[in-house]
């Protein structure tokens, strides 16, 4: 680098700034911005900053937690409004940090450069200042992951240069704002998850610049605005849990760059509307959770080719069959759950490109050895609340399988074979409860990585093995509503990560141990209805748990149930 083009040393107004900054982070880790010493705030290679080579002046400040970038940087406090002073930055990241809380200072008005304002994924409170309105060279403004509350401020639409606006993940109120209509440069919009009321307003069709529109997990309502399909340029629409009612309308085939469409859980009526089947790009159709009806549009059978993802669950659909359309393409994701489907399961001409399939809460009889045989990508299955009967010794399961959920069948066996030293390592979770279960619960080896392990209520007998320890990653345990007999093994509270333990309803007996206070995370926990007897442990969350998780045992005492007689606790009652 020549003479010429070595940055010059920082201002003092800007390395002032930054240390007011600092000071506002609390000092409790041993790397705190330790590379922020010295004069020069600019040549002296503190972490984060970057200067102007030119004018000496700080125009980017970029501190993100090691998952998001290399920057080994922690930090607890709030924002200072000396950053307010930084006025030739351009852009300002400070984002995964979750322990930065407070306000955003009202003095970020005064970064008229600003470009980039990326906030994510602190603990930000309070409401968006109106203030930000007056950065006008502005292009991306992201404030997800935080606790903002408040209106979202209409003078946000001053923003003309503005091509990203991310707002999700935080409690923000009322409708969406008639000054966002000038936001003529935007192309990526996320409202998601907050608290939003109110309709889509139809302006959002004039923004034809946009390619990303998320509006999921809010509460608006109203129908979906047919404004919205002169958005040629859209490829992604979201309004998932929201109230949205009427129907689909038929002008959505126009959005020919559409590839992902997804309004799940609202109150939409009527039948879907054969111009989607014009898309050419769509892989993702989601419709779940809604009012729709009979019959599927005709025109699915040779339309959608791009289609990998398809969700028609709990509609007002009586299937009967798996179209042949379905059955039949090349597709990652089928979710056909309550739609009335009947007979034996289906068979897909291209099982191997299944990633996950959900079939639950159907009329599907037969066996089920051999389903899930051929589906040698799939991660998910989940086929419960069906008249499925099979021997789960015989049920063949592709290596991959991450998540398997037959619940509340006909099944019937013992589980010896699916859980067992070959059992892969990639299964998390299983959910086998409520079936014809027999046997006993197998033991287990090191190297499974269950988190999700539901057998309740079945015809299981037998212990509790010792090796339940092996299970270090489970997080829910249920093996409540079976003949499980003897005491519970000391080595259940070496499973750390476990929220939820139901051991209720079964013939357990002996003391609960107080091993099982090691547990801290521990949400809930039923003992109800056994054989047990002696003190519960008395640590926190057991002695605060509710009365009714320990009622119909034989002489279980000491809080939340009375003392037990002769301790300390019962003589002092007396």
């Amino acid at each position: 680098m020549s003479l010429a083009q070595q940055p010059q040393s920082c201002v003092e107004t800007d390395r002032l700034a930054l240390l007011g900054f600092k000071d506002h982070i609390f000092k409790d880790t041993t790397d705190f911005l330790s590379s922020w010493t010295g004069k020069d705030c600019c040549g002296g290679g503190w972490e984060g900053v970057e200067c102007d080579v030119s004018t000496g002046r700080v125009n980017r400040l970029v501190l993100q937690t090691p998952s998001e970038r290399d920057i080994s940087v922690y930090m607890k406090g709030t924002l200072s409004s000396s950053l307010g002073d930084l006025v030739f930055l351009e852009t300002l990241i400070i984002s995964g940090m979750k322990h930065i809380a407070g306000a955003i200072p009202e003095s970020f008005s005064k970064l008229s450069r600003l470009k980039q304002l990326i906030l994510d994924g602190n603990s930000l409170q309070g409401d968006i200042p109106s203030g930000l309105s007056h950065l006008e060279s502005l292009q991306t403004l992201s404030l997800s992951g935080n606790h903002l509350t408040g209106h979202v401020p209409s003078v946000l639409g001053n923003f003309k240069n503005l091509q990203q606006l991310s707002l999700t993940d935080n409690m923000l109120s009322g409708v969406i704002p008639i000054g966002f209509k000038n936001l003529v440069n935007l192309q990526s919009l996320d409202l998601s998850h907050n608290l939003l009321s109110g309709v889509v307003p139809n302006f959002l069709g004039e923004l034809q610049n946009l390619t990303y529109i998320d509006l999921s997990s809010n509460e608006l309502s109203g129908e979906v605005p047919v404004s919205l399909c002169s958005l040629l340029k859209l490829s992604f629409l979201s309004m998932d849990h929201n109230r949205i009612t009427g129907r689909i309308p038929t002008q959505i085939g126009k959005m020919k760059a559409l590839t992902s469409l997804s309004l799940s859980s609202n109150k939409l009526t009527g039948q879907i509307p054969e111009s989607i089947a014009a898309l050419p790009n769509l892989w993702n159709l989601s419709l779940s959770r809604n009012e729709l009806l009979d019959p599927l549009p005709i025109a699915f059978s040779k339309g959608l080719p791009s289609l990998l993802s398809i969700d028609l669950s709990y509609n007002k659909f009586n299937l009967g069959i798996v179209p042949e359309w379905i059955r039949t393409r090349e597709l990652s994701d089928v979710n056909l759950a309550g739609c009335k489907l009947r007979g034996t399961l289906p068979n897909f001409t291209r099982p191997d490109s299944l990633n996950s399939i959900d079939l639950s809460d159907n009329a599907f009889t037969g066996g089920i050895s051999s389903f899930f045989a051929r589906m040698s990508s799939l991660q998910k299955g989940k086929i419960s609340n069906n008249q499925l009967k099979s021997d789960v010794a015989v049920i063949k399961l592709p290596d991959g399988i991450s998540s398997l959920d037959l619940h509340s069948n006909q099944l019937f066996g013992s589980l010896s074979r699916m859980l067992s030293n070959k059992t892969s390592k990639f299964l998390e979770a299983i959910d086998v409860s409520n079936n014809q279960l027999s046997g006993s619960i197998p033991e287990f080896v090191s190297g499974l990585n269950l988190k999700v392990l539901n057998i309740g209520n079945n015809k299981i007998a037998g212990q509790i093995p010792t090796s339940i320890s092996n299970l270090d990653k489970l997080e829910r345990f249920d093996i409540s509503r079976n003949q499980i007999t003897g005491t519970i093994p000391v080595s259940l509270g070496s499973l750390v990560k476990l929220q939820w333990l139901d051991l209720s309803i079964n013939r357990l007996s002996g003391k609960i141990p107080d091993s099982l206070l090691g547990i801290e995370a521990l949400k809930h926990a039923n003992f109800r209805a056994n054989r047990l007897c002696g003190e519960i442990p008395q640590g926190r969350p057991f002695n605060i748990f509710p009365g009714a998780a320990y009622v119909h045992n034989l002489c279980l005492c000491g809080k939340p149930l009375p003392p037990c007689k002769g301790t300390k606790q019962d003589k002092l009652g007396q």
